[in-house]
């Protein structure tokens, strides 16, 4: 990751996404749109998913960093995910590859930025939560108080990035060690359990050619990788390379994360059949 300034600045387009933990029972994230929509009517804003397991921002920086590019450059990200809501934490800004994300800095922001060509990272200074009365928010709800009225004027192009705050040399690391590659094969976890329970795991496609024949482990079963679903017989289980570029451990037609047992941050590895 190069830390200098991107060769594709962040030009703001009037889009916003959301991610957040908050489920869609209770009215969070309507009040989040409602309060960027009173300041700038014209934005568009897409869910990217508030179905994130709650508290756990290192499932919401996967999906950030593997889902953005399906955006056009100047898209603002606001990613809100947050343990700390209240305490002494920043508010994390990073732009890159022409988008600009904004996060609590706890981690959630790491596998964006690891997986930049190039990026600037700033935190929010506290003029900039004044400009936009956002300097004295309530403890318990940010996503309403911060992200959406500094996410508005950015989209609205009434505050650039470079006006923002700040540039930091670095935020607080991810809450998940990166994928060890070693003679004896590769070793990563499962980061998010998708709704068919399939078990997405942070180890991507290019680390597999460093094995040869690969084969998958993952609570205590041995799995063969293939190339689809059903290429696997009903039932029985199998890995695969995703259409988001990961490996993924699935049943067909069934749930692998009930069959096994298994759920975030439990290992997995990769070795030579």
């Amino acid at each position: 990751m190069n830390t200098n300034p991107p060769a594709a600045q962040f030009t703001a387009c009037g889009l916003i996404t959301l991610t957040t933990d908050f489920g869609t029972h209770d009215p969070f994230v309507g009040v989040m749109k409602g309060r960027m929509l009173a300041r700038y009517p014209q934005a568009r804003i897409v869910d990217l998913t508030h179905e994130i397991r709650a508290h756990w921002p290192a499932e919401a920086g996967f999906w950030l960093a593997r889902c953005h590019r399906y955006f056009p450059a100047g898209t603002v990200h606001v990613a809100v995910v947050d343990p700390g809501v209240g305490s002494s934490r920043q508010f994390a800004v990073v732009e890159a590859d022409g988008h600009l994300f904004l996060a609590p800095d706890n981690g959630l922001l790491a596998t964006v930025v690891a997986r930049a060509d190039q990026c600037v990272l700033r935190h929010v200074g506290p003029s900039v939560l004044e400009r936009v009365g956002a300097s004295r928010p309530s403890a318990t709800f940010h996503g309403r108080d911060v992200f959406a009225p500094l996410a508005a004027e950015i989209a609205a192009a009434r505050l650039t990035a470079d006006e923002l705050g700040p540039v930091v040399t670095e935020l607080i690391p991810g809450w998940l060690d990166d994928p060890v590659a070693g003679p004896g094969g590769i070793s990563g976890v499962v980061v998010t359990v998708d709704h068919f329970g399939n078990l997405l795991t942070n180890i991507d496609r290019e680390l597999l050619a460093q094995v040869p024949n690969p084969v998958v482990r993952a609570g205590g079963h041995e799995l063969p990788l293939r190339r689809t679903y059903s290429d696997a017989r009903p039932g029985d289980y199998l890995a695969l390379v995703n259409s988001f570029g990961v490996v993924e451990i699935a049943r067909a037609e069934r749930s692998a994360a009930e069959g096994l047992g298994l759920d975030r941050g439990a290992p997995v590895s990769v070795v030579q059949k």
